[in-house]
């Protein structure tokens, strides 16, 4: 649930450009379910609401009624996995939230394909294909837009960054999310994560107090958590440290 909440207002707060609407969004989502038969869900980060479609794979897992949620989040089809998985798809699209904050020219190119396990129609488990995609207006998400159906293609690693106009693909697992934090950031976070205190940093690191502070401050604005205490769990689960 921590991851959740981190990632909730991560993209809650994208919604500080103003909300024009793109109706093309909605089409391109319809259109989707109806040619691959794939559940679609467009997310609205600006009215805190999602529209699904539904293709045919809906009656695989059971929701062929499901059509909007109250709520960013697909509450529907996330309460159809275990909660593990749950907890390492947020991980992933933390992570990919802040690739895409280092490729701001093109971070439009980017789309996340991840291998998701869920419950059928019968409550048997079984793996998917989850695609993600950001619609961007100016430099906020305006949208996310997701696509869950049938693993129709496999890949290596449970996920990965899909680079739409070359064709590149990365595994999440293996590329660098270092460049998140600073280098001295990431000293001053491994070392509040071994339990020093400010001073401590300070005289391990040889710099003032107040440049410890300050890294401090800026670490909690990166990761976007309320305390070193999250930022530590957040920082592990994302491998910075």
């Amino acid at each position: 649930m921590e991851n959740f909440r981190k990632l909730d207002n991560l993209l809650r707060t994208q919604a500080s450009a103003p909300c024009g609407e793109l109706p093309d969004v909605y089409l391109y989502a319809g259109w989707m379910a109806a040619i691959e038969n794939v559940v679609a869900v467009v997310s609205d980060l600006c009215t805190g609401t999602s529209k699904v479609f539904c293709g045919n794979f809906a009656k695989t897992i059971g929701i062929e009624n499901y059509s909007s949620e109250n709520s960013i989040w697909e509450k529907k089809i996330l309460s159809l996995m275990p909660e593990l998985e749950r907890e390492d798809k947020f991980i992933s699209e933390l992570r990919f939230f802040h690739f895409l904050r280092h490729h701001p020219k093109n971070k439009g190119n980017y789309y996340l394909m991840s291998k998701l396990r869920i419950a059928d129609s019968k409550g048997a488990l079984f793996d998917i294909l989850h695609r993600m995609y950001y619609i961007f207006n100016g430099v906020s998400v305006r949208y996310a837009i997701c696509l869950y159906g049938p693993l129709s293609i496999d890949f290596k690693g449970k996920t990965v960054i899909v680079n739409s106009v070359n064709g590149v693909v990365e595994e999440l697992t293996s590329m660098s999310v270092s460049g998140i934090l600073s280098s001295r950031e990431r000293q001053v976070l491994a070392l509040i994560d071994s339990g020093l205190k400010s001073a401590d940093i300070a005289l391990r690191l040889n710099i003032s107090k107040h440049t410890v502070s300050r890294h401090r401050q800026g670490i909690l604005c990166k990761l976007q958590v309320r305390n070193s205490i999250e930022a530590c769990r957040l920082a592990r689960s994302m491998k910075i440290i």
